[in-house]
Protein backbone atom coordinates (compact mmCIF):
# COMPACT_ATOMS: atom_id res chain seq x y z
CA UNK A 1 0.00 0.00 0.00
CA UNK A 2 1.01 3.61 -0.42
CA UNK A 3 1.59 5.82 -3.46
CA UNK A 4 5.12 4.40 -3.95
CA UNK A 5 4.00 0.77 -3.85
CA UNK A 6 6.03 -1.09 -6.47
CA UNK A 7 9.01 1.29 -6.29
CA UNK A 8 12.29 -0.29 -5.19
CA UNK A 9 14.89 1.82 -3.38
CA UNK A 10 18.44 0.74 -2.51
CA UNK A 11 19.82 2.69 0.47
CA UNK A 12 23.49 2.71 1.45
CA UNK A 13 23.55 2.87 5.25
CA UNK A 14 24.51 6.26 6.61
CA UNK A 15 23.65 8.93 9.15
CA UNK A 16 20.98 11.60 9.48
CA UNK A 17 19.41 12.91 6.28
CA UNK A 18 19.95 9.94 3.93
CA UNK A 19 18.26 7.35 6.18
CA UNK A 20 15.52 9.85 7.04
CA UNK A 21 14.84 10.31 3.31
CA UNK A 22 14.75 6.53 2.88
CA UNK A 23 12.29 6.32 5.79
CA UNK A 24 10.00 8.85 4.11
CA UNK A 25 10.00 6.84 0.87
CA UNK A 26 9.45 3.60 2.77
CA UNK A 27 6.57 5.17 4.71
CA UNK A 28 5.01 6.03 1.33
CA UNK A 29 5.08 2.37 0.33
CA UNK A 30 8.45 1.94 -1.40
CA UNK A 31 10.33 -1.34 -0.95
CA UNK A 32 13.55 -0.03 0.62
CA UNK A 33 16.53 -2.37 0.92
CA UNK A 34 19.15 -0.99 3.27
CA UNK A 35 22.73 -2.06 2.60
CA UNK A 36 24.24 -2.25 6.08
CA UNK A 37 27.97 -2.08 6.70
CA UNK A 38 30.38 -4.32 8.63
CA UNK A 39 30.33 -3.51 12.36
CA UNK A 40 33.85 -2.08 12.19
CA UNK A 41 32.71 0.49 9.64
CA UNK A 42 29.43 1.29 11.38
CA UNK A 43 30.59 1.86 14.95
CA UNK A 44 28.90 5.27 15.06
CA UNK A 45 25.79 4.25 13.14
CA UNK A 46 24.08 2.01 15.68
CA UNK A 47 20.57 0.77 15.03
CA UNK A 48 18.16 3.66 14.70
CA UNK A 49 14.80 2.28 15.76
CA UNK A 50 12.84 5.14 14.20
CA UNK A 51 14.48 6.45 11.03
CA UNK A 52 15.58 2.95 10.01
CA UNK A 53 12.05 1.56 10.23
CA UNK A 54 10.04 0.05 7.41
CA UNK A 55 12.76 -1.51 5.28
CA UNK A 56 14.68 -4.73 4.75
CA UNK A 57 18.37 -5.09 5.54
CA UNK A 58 21.13 -6.78 3.57
CA UNK A 59 24.56 -6.60 5.23
CA UNK A 60 27.48 -6.42 2.80
CA UNK A 61 31.18 -5.73 3.08
CA UNK A 62 31.71 -3.96 -0.21
CA UNK A 63 35.46 -4.46 0.04
CA UNK A 64 35.18 -8.24 0.26
CA UNK A 65 34.48 -11.07 -2.18
CA UNK A 66 31.57 -10.64 -4.56
CA UNK A 67 29.71 -8.09 -2.43
CA UNK A 68 29.95 -5.39 -5.12
CA UNK A 69 28.47 -7.76 -7.68
CA UNK A 70 25.52 -8.38 -5.36
CA UNK A 71 24.97 -4.64 -4.92
CA UNK A 72 25.18 -3.94 -8.65
CA UNK A 73 22.74 -6.76 -9.38
CA UNK A 74 20.27 -5.18 -6.94
CA UNK A 75 20.79 -1.80 -8.61
CA UNK A 76 20.04 -3.33 -12.02
CA UNK A 77 16.37 -3.73 -11.10
CA UNK A 78 16.03 -0.76 -8.72
CA UNK A 79 14.19 2.49 -9.30
CA UNK A 80 16.22 4.58 -6.85
CA UNK A 81 19.63 4.48 -5.17
CA UNK A 82 20.37 6.66 -2.12
CA UNK A 83 23.94 7.25 -0.95
CA UNK A 84 25.27 9.78 1.52
CA UNK A 85 29.00 9.25 1.09
CA UNK A 86 31.63 11.93 0.54
CA UNK A 87 32.15 12.93 -3.11
CA UNK A 88 34.11 10.29 -5.01
CA UNK A 89 33.71 7.46 -2.49
CA UNK A 90 30.95 5.65 -4.39
CA UNK A 91 33.04 5.89 -7.55
CA UNK A 92 36.08 4.40 -5.80
CA UNK A 93 33.97 1.57 -4.41
CA UNK A 94 32.66 0.76 -7.89
CA UNK A 95 29.05 1.97 -7.83
CA UNK A 96 29.28 5.57 -8.96
CA UNK A 97 26.60 7.16 -11.17
CA UNK A 98 28.30 6.35 -14.47
CA UNK A 99 28.59 2.67 -13.60
CA UNK A 100 25.04 2.38 -12.27
CA UNK A 101 23.31 4.38 -15.01
CA UNK A 102 25.20 2.45 -17.68
CA UNK A 103 23.76 -0.76 -16.23
CA UNK A 104 20.33 0.68 -15.42
CA UNK A 105 19.52 3.80 -17.51
CA UNK A 106 16.19 4.27 -15.67
CA UNK A 107 17.84 4.56 -12.24
CA UNK A 108 17.34 7.71 -10.16
CA UNK A 109 20.65 8.11 -8.35
CA UNK A 110 20.14 10.20 -5.18
CA UNK A 111 23.24 11.74 -3.64
CA UNK A 112 23.18 13.37 -0.18
CA UNK A 113 26.09 15.53 0.99
CA UNK A 114 26.55 18.61 3.11
CA UNK A 115 28.61 20.73 0.73
CA UNK A 116 27.65 19.20 -2.64
CA UNK A 117 29.60 17.20 -5.20
CA UNK A 118 31.81 20.15 -6.18
CA UNK A 119 33.12 23.44 -4.82
CA UNK A 120 36.05 24.23 -2.47
CA UNK A 121 34.40 22.60 0.57
CA UNK A 122 33.11 19.48 -1.21
CA UNK A 123 35.81 17.12 0.19
CA UNK A 124 35.63 18.52 3.71
CA UNK A 125 33.78 17.05 6.71
CA UNK A 126 30.87 18.91 8.26
CA UNK A 127 27.62 18.66 10.16
CA UNK A 128 24.28 20.46 10.12
CA UNK A 129 25.59 23.37 12.19
CA UNK A 130 28.42 23.98 9.71
CA UNK A 131 26.18 23.91 6.65
CA UNK A 132 23.57 26.28 8.04
CA UNK A 133 26.30 28.61 9.32
CA UNK A 134 26.95 29.63 5.70
CA UNK A 135 23.28 30.15 4.78
CA UNK A 136 22.25 33.00 7.06
CA UNK A 137 19.91 30.69 8.98
CA UNK A 138 22.12 30.07 12.02
CA UNK A 139 23.01 33.76 12.39
CA UNK A 140 19.30 34.66 12.44
CA UNK A 141 18.32 32.40 15.36
CA UNK A 142 18.86 33.37 18.99
CA UNK A 143 18.29 36.06 21.59
CA UNK A 144 19.19 39.71 20.99
CA UNK A 145 22.84 40.25 21.82
CA UNK A 146 23.37 36.54 22.42
CA UNK A 147 25.07 33.80 20.45
CA UNK A 148 23.36 32.05 17.53
CA UNK A 149 21.35 29.03 18.71
CA UNK A 150 21.41 25.74 16.71
CA UNK A 151 17.78 24.86 15.77
CA UNK A 152 18.38 21.18 16.57
CA UNK A 153 19.55 19.68 13.25
CA UNK A 154 16.23 20.30 11.55
CA UNK A 155 17.28 23.03 9.12
CA UNK A 156 20.33 21.41 7.49
CA UNK A 157 20.04 17.65 7.89
CA UNK A 158 16.31 17.15 7.59
CA UNK A 159 14.76 20.29 6.10
CA UNK A 160 17.50 21.27 3.67
CA UNK A 161 18.81 17.75 3.19
CA UNK A 162 16.40 14.84 3.49
CA UNK A 163 13.26 16.66 2.31
CA UNK A 164 15.01 18.17 -0.71
CA UNK A 165 16.49 14.77 -1.60
CA UNK A 166 13.03 13.17 -1.34
CA UNK A 167 11.53 15.96 -3.47
CA UNK A 168 14.30 15.58 -6.04
CA UNK A 169 13.89 11.82 -6.22
CA UNK A 170 10.12 12.07 -6.65
CA UNK A 171 10.53 14.78 -9.32
CA UNK A 172 13.03 12.61 -11.19
CA UNK A 173 10.64 9.65 -11.04
CA UNK A 174 7.86 11.81 -12.51
CA UNK A 175 10.20 13.04 -15.27
CA UNK A 176 11.28 9.46 -15.99
CA UNK A 177 7.67 8.53 -16.75
CA UNK A 178 7.87 10.70 -19.88
CA UNK A 179 11.56 10.50 -20.83
CA UNK A 180 12.22 6.90 -19.84
CA UNK A 181 15.58 8.00 -18.45
CA UNK A 182 16.99 8.15 -14.95
CA UNK A 183 19.38 10.82 -13.69
CA UNK A 184 21.51 11.97 -10.75
CA UNK A 185 19.92 14.06 -8.00
CA UNK A 186 22.74 16.04 -6.35
CA UNK A 187 21.34 17.19 -2.99
CA UNK A 188 23.53 19.41 -0.80
CA UNK A 189 22.37 20.56 2.62
CA UNK A 190 23.91 23.99 2.08
CA UNK A 191 21.77 24.38 -1.07
CA UNK A 192 18.56 23.16 0.56
CA UNK A 193 19.01 25.16 3.76
CA UNK A 194 19.68 28.29 1.69
CA UNK A 195 16.52 27.59 -0.29
CA UNK A 196 14.59 27.41 2.99
CA UNK A 197 15.73 30.98 3.67
CA UNK A 198 13.94 32.29 0.55
CA UNK A 199 11.23 34.21 2.40
CA UNK A 200 13.78 35.89 4.65
CA UNK A 201 15.87 37.01 1.68
CA UNK A 202 12.60 38.42 0.34
CA UNK A 203 11.99 40.22 3.64
CA UNK A 204 15.52 41.62 3.49
CA UNK A 205 14.95 42.90 -0.05
CA UNK A 206 11.76 44.60 1.18
CA UNK A 207 13.65 46.26 4.02
CA UNK A 208 11.66 44.55 6.77
CA UNK A 209 14.42 42.24 8.04
CA UNK A 210 17.20 44.57 9.02
CA UNK A 211 17.59 44.17 12.76
CA UNK A 212 19.90 41.90 14.74
CA UNK A 213 18.78 38.39 15.67
CA UNK A 214 15.83 38.30 18.03
CA UNK A 215 14.50 41.71 16.98
CA UNK A 216 12.52 40.88 13.85
CA UNK A 217 8.99 39.72 13.07
CA UNK A 218 9.48 35.94 13.11
CA UNK A 219 12.59 35.43 15.24
CA UNK A 220 11.06 36.23 18.64
CA UNK A 221 11.47 39.98 18.37
CA UNK A 222 7.77 40.67 17.84
CA UNK A 223 5.85 40.50 21.15
CA UNK A 224 2.96 38.78 19.37
CA UNK A 225 5.18 36.05 17.81
CA UNK A 226 7.25 34.62 20.63
CA UNK A 227 7.04 32.52 23.79
CA UNK A 228 6.19 33.53 27.36
CA UNK A 229 6.82 31.89 30.71
CA UNK A 230 3.77 30.93 32.77
CA UNK A 231 3.18 30.83 36.51
CA UNK A 232 4.15 27.16 36.79
CA UNK A 233 7.40 27.50 34.86
CA UNK A 234 5.93 26.29 31.58
CA UNK A 235 5.68 28.27 28.35
CA UNK A 236 3.05 29.27 25.84
CA UNK A 237 3.71 30.14 22.20
CA UNK A 238 1.97 33.15 20.70
CA UNK A 239 1.56 33.57 16.93
CA UNK A 240 -1.00 36.37 16.71
CA UNK A 241 0.33 37.99 13.54
CA UNK A 242 -2.89 39.13 11.87
CA UNK A 243 -4.76 42.08 13.44
CA UNK A 244 -7.91 40.05 14.06
CA UNK A 245 -5.97 37.29 15.82
CA UNK A 246 -3.98 39.89 17.73
CA UNK A 247 -7.20 41.49 18.94
CA UNK A 248 -8.38 38.12 20.30
CA UNK A 249 -5.02 37.64 22.02
CA UNK A 250 -5.00 41.07 23.68
CA UNK A 251 -8.63 40.66 24.77
CA UNK A 252 -7.81 37.24 26.23
CA UNK A 253 -5.12 38.83 28.33
CA UNK A 254 -7.68 41.30 29.66
CA UNK A 255 -5.92 44.28 28.04
CA UNK A 256 -7.34 47.11 25.96
CA UNK A 257 -5.57 47.85 22.65
CA UNK A 258 -6.22 51.53 23.20
CA UNK A 259 -4.03 51.49 26.32
CA UNK A 260 -0.94 49.86 24.75
CA UNK A 261 1.34 50.62 21.77
CA UNK A 262 0.03 49.69 18.33
CA UNK A 263 0.74 46.14 17.17
CA UNK A 264 3.20 47.03 14.41
CA UNK A 265 4.78 50.03 16.12
CA UNK A 266 8.26 48.51 16.41
CA UNK A 267 9.37 51.21 18.83
CA UNK A 268 6.63 50.02 21.20
CA UNK A 269 7.54 46.34 21.03
CA UNK A 270 9.67 46.31 24.21
CA UNK A 271 6.78 47.77 26.21
CA UNK A 272 4.30 45.31 24.69
CA UNK A 273 6.59 42.41 25.53
CA UNK A 274 6.85 43.54 29.16
CA UNK A 275 3.07 43.99 29.46
CA UNK A 276 2.28 40.63 27.89
CA UNK A 277 4.93 38.81 29.94
CA UNK A 278 3.62 40.26 33.20
CA UNK A 279 0.05 39.12 32.51
CA UNK A 280 0.98 35.66 31.22
CA UNK A 281 3.12 35.04 34.32
CA UNK A 282 -0.03 35.20 36.48
CA UNK A 283 -1.55 31.92 35.23
CA UNK A 284 -0.30 28.41 34.59
CA UNK A 285 0.29 26.92 31.17
CA UNK A 286 -2.82 24.78 31.53
CA UNK A 287 -4.94 27.78 32.52
CA UNK A 288 -3.84 29.78 29.47
CA UNK A 289 -4.38 26.75 27.23
CA UNK A 290 -7.94 26.41 28.48
CA UNK A 291 -8.62 30.13 28.27
CA UNK A 292 -7.58 30.32 24.62
CA UNK A 293 -8.90 26.86 23.61
CA UNK A 294 -11.85 28.21 21.58
CA UNK A 295 -10.10 31.33 20.34
CA UNK A 296 -8.26 32.33 17.14
CA UNK A 297 -5.63 34.11 19.23
CA UNK A 298 -3.02 31.55 18.09
CA UNK A 299 -1.87 30.64 21.59
CA UNK A 300 -0.53 27.12 22.18
CA UNK A 301 1.20 25.34 25.05
CA UNK A 302 4.87 24.59 24.47
CA UNK A 303 5.01 20.83 25.04
CA UNK A 304 8.06 18.72 25.84
CA UNK A 305 8.30 15.53 23.77
CA UNK A 306 7.08 13.51 26.77
CA UNK A 307 3.71 15.33 26.68
CA UNK A 308 3.07 15.55 22.93
CA UNK A 309 1.10 12.29 22.74
CA UNK A 310 -1.19 13.41 25.56
CA UNK A 311 -2.50 16.41 23.64
CA UNK A 312 -6.07 15.83 22.48
CA UNK A 313 -5.49 16.93 18.89
CA UNK A 314 -2.35 14.83 18.47
CA UNK A 315 -4.08 11.82 20.00
CA UNK A 316 -7.22 12.07 17.88
CA UNK A 317 -5.20 12.34 14.65
CA UNK A 318 -2.86 9.50 15.75
CA UNK A 319 0.07 11.74 14.88
CA UNK A 320 2.28 9.57 17.09
CA UNK A 321 2.33 5.78 16.90
CA UNK A 322 3.92 3.02 18.95
CA UNK A 323 6.15 0.44 17.26
CA UNK A 324 7.69 -2.25 19.43
CA UNK A 325 7.45 -0.02 22.49
CA UNK A 326 8.99 3.03 20.80
CA UNK A 327 6.83 6.14 20.46
CA UNK A 328 7.49 7.85 17.12
CA UNK A 329 5.88 10.07 14.48
CA UNK A 330 3.34 8.48 12.16
CA UNK A 331 3.91 8.61 8.38
CA UNK A 332 3.04 11.93 6.76
CA UNK A 333 1.33 13.22 4.68
CA UNK A 334 -1.96 11.34 4.45
CA UNK A 335 -3.67 10.12 1.29
CA UNK A 336 -7.33 9.69 0.39
CA UNK A 337 -6.87 6.47 -1.62
CA UNK A 338 -3.38 5.03 -1.26
CA UNK A 339 -2.80 5.43 2.46
CA UNK A 340 0.36 3.47 3.44
CA UNK A 341 0.28 0.59 5.89
CA UNK A 342 1.50 0.96 9.46
CA UNK A 343 5.32 0.98 9.38
CA UNK A 344 7.31 -2.07 10.41
CA UNK A 345 9.97 -1.95 13.09
CA UNK A 346 13.57 -1.30 12.07
CA UNK A 347 15.38 -4.48 11.03
CA UNK A 348 18.52 -5.84 12.58
CA UNK A 349 21.51 -5.37 10.23
CA UNK A 350 21.49 -8.27 7.78
CA UNK A 351 18.13 -9.58 8.97
CA UNK A 352 16.87 -10.10 5.42
CA UNK A 353 20.14 -11.06 3.73
CA UNK A 354 19.12 -14.58 2.77
CA UNK A 355 15.64 -13.48 1.67
CA UNK A 356 17.02 -10.77 -0.62
CA UNK A 357 19.76 -12.98 -2.04
CA UNK A 358 17.18 -15.67 -2.78
CA UNK A 359 15.14 -13.09 -4.69
CA UNK A 360 18.26 -12.49 -6.81
CA UNK A 361 18.31 -16.19 -7.64
CA UNK A 362 21.19 -17.19 -5.36
CA UNK A 363 21.08 -20.81 -4.21
CA UNK A 364 21.70 -21.92 -0.63
CA UNK A 365 25.22 -23.03 -1.56
CA UNK A 366 25.95 -19.69 -3.22
CA UNK A 367 24.68 -17.81 -0.16
CA UNK A 368 26.88 -19.95 2.07
CA UNK A 369 29.87 -19.16 -0.13
CA UNK A 370 29.11 -15.44 0.04
CA UNK A 371 29.02 -15.63 3.81
CA UNK A 372 32.24 -17.64 3.93
CA UNK A 373 34.02 -15.02 1.82
CA UNK A 374 32.92 -12.22 4.13
CA UNK A 375 30.95 -10.51 1.37
CA UNK A 376 27.64 -11.10 3.13
CA UNK A 377 27.48 -10.60 6.88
Amino acid sequence: MGPLDGTRVIELAGLGPAPFCAMLLADLGADVIRIDRPPSEASFLGLDRVTCRNRRSLALDLKAGDALDVLLELIDSADVLIEGLRPGVAERLGFGPDTCLDRNPRLVYGRMTGWGQDGPLAPRAGHDINYIALTGALDAIGDPGGAPVPPLNLVGDFGGGALYLAMGILAALVERSSSGQGQVVDTAMIDGATSLMSMFYEFKAMGVWEGARGTNLLDGGAPFYTTYKTADGGYVAVGALEPAFYADFVAGLGLDERDIPAQYDVAGWPELQRRFAAVIATKTRAEWTELFADSDACVSPVLPMSEVGEHDHVAKRSTLIDLDGVTQPAPAPRFSRSQPNTPKVAPQPGEHSEEILAELGRTSDQITALRASGAVL
